[in-house]
């Protein structure tokens, strides 16, 4: 993953790594079903180059003369460039349970060697469908390629599981997958938080100041207050002082961002451009005194306009709880 941020969801290299692995993109329906890949034995044996940047979406390839396909964002396939998604658990119960996956390439054999970025060869990302639940995972490889996480999921219904991952093969590119989970029994979907411009966890405030327009790059700045005091002592996680991901409502298309450039906080600013007109919501991962905490957001952008108050708030506004959200 590069350092700067850029989205790369309908485009293919935006103003910073917004794109290198937290996607958000155009709507294309539910995802599929994953592909029957057959069983060989377990190596490393690598699949061709990938045709595209993944983070920027995956269409069919056009026949000579034909305008080009679509390209679709990250998160919304559960096969693309070789690589497919295999959940070994792909109904986990709710509660606390254990998730069990691996890559496989297009020989359908499980991918063991991946490329370190951000201090992890592969990061996986679960969120609820009705975007209430963010899960940050950190799953341990075992020698066969098979990933192994816990999770804790509060309830039934519907969720969304992310792998975002660099195969080390030569010339291969970043991936990111997603496939759907489902956790039985009887499911009360919630409302979609409303758009605020703070959030506050753990006696955390942050505040989101800035635009998210689409087709058009903006700054998004995130700053971090305790108890009315600017945080100027966030610490790196995973090599970074602040991690973004969007997921976009409808059909949870993910864009996993970095921050640009800067000091440890309060402030922590990215660069980014929505795909579409749409509501996005949108998660902060950031560390202090030894613990990940996350701030969520919901933001409604369209048209090119600035979104519905994410400039930063006036006195006595009302914030927004972070809600369910873990790091495991």
């Amino acid at each position: 993953m590069n350092t700067g941020v850029k989205i790369t969801a309908f485009a293919a290299a935006l103003a910073a790594t917004f794109g290198t692995a937290y996607g958000v993109g155009k709507g294309i329906g539910p995802v599929g079903e994953p592909a029957r890949a057959g069983h060989g034995e377990h190596t490393d044996a690598q699949p061709e180059k990938a045709e595209e940047d993944p983070h920027a979406g995956h269409g069919e390839g056009a026949a000579e003369g034909d305008a080009p396909a679509a390209e679709l964002p990250g998160g919304l396939q559960v096969s693309e460039g070789g690589y497919t998604l295999a959940m070994e658990t792909p109904a986990p119960a709710a509660g606390k349970s254990v998730l069990k996956f691996s890559i496989k390439d297009a020989s359908g054999r499980k991918v063991r060697a991946f490329t370190t970025e951000h201090g992890k060869e592969l990061h996986f990302i679960v969120a609820s469908r009705d975007l209430n639940t963010f899960r940050h995972l950190h799953p341990v490889k075992a020698a066969d390629g098979t990933w192994t996480t816990p999770v804790d999921l509060p309830a039934a219904g519907g969720y969304k599981a992310f792998a975002d991952f660099k195969p080390a093969a030569p010339g291969a590119k970043g991936v990111t997958l997603g496939v759907d989970l489902s956790v039985p029994g009887a499911y009360t979907p919630k409302p979609l938080p409303a758009v605020a411009p703070t959030s506050t966890v753990d006696g955390y405030q942050v505040r989101l100041g800035g635009t998210l327009n689409p087709g058009r790059a903006g700054e998004l700045r995130l700053t971090v207050t305790k108890g009315g005091k600017p945080v100027t002592d966030l610490e790196p996680y995973l090599g970074a002082y602040g991690h973004l991901v969007a997921l976009r409502d409808g059909d949870l298309a993910y864009l996993h961002v970095h921050p640009n450039e800067g000091g440890p906080g309060p402030d922590v600013s990215f660069t980014a451009t929505a795909p579409s007109p749409g509501t996005y919501r949108l998660f902060l991962d950031f560390q202090h005194e030894g613990t990940v905490r996350t701030a969520a957001f919901t933001v409604t952008t369209g048209g090119g306009a600035a979104p519905a108050k994410t400039s930063v708030p006036a006195a006595g506004e009302a914030t927004h709880d972070a809600g369910d959200h873990a790091h495991s």
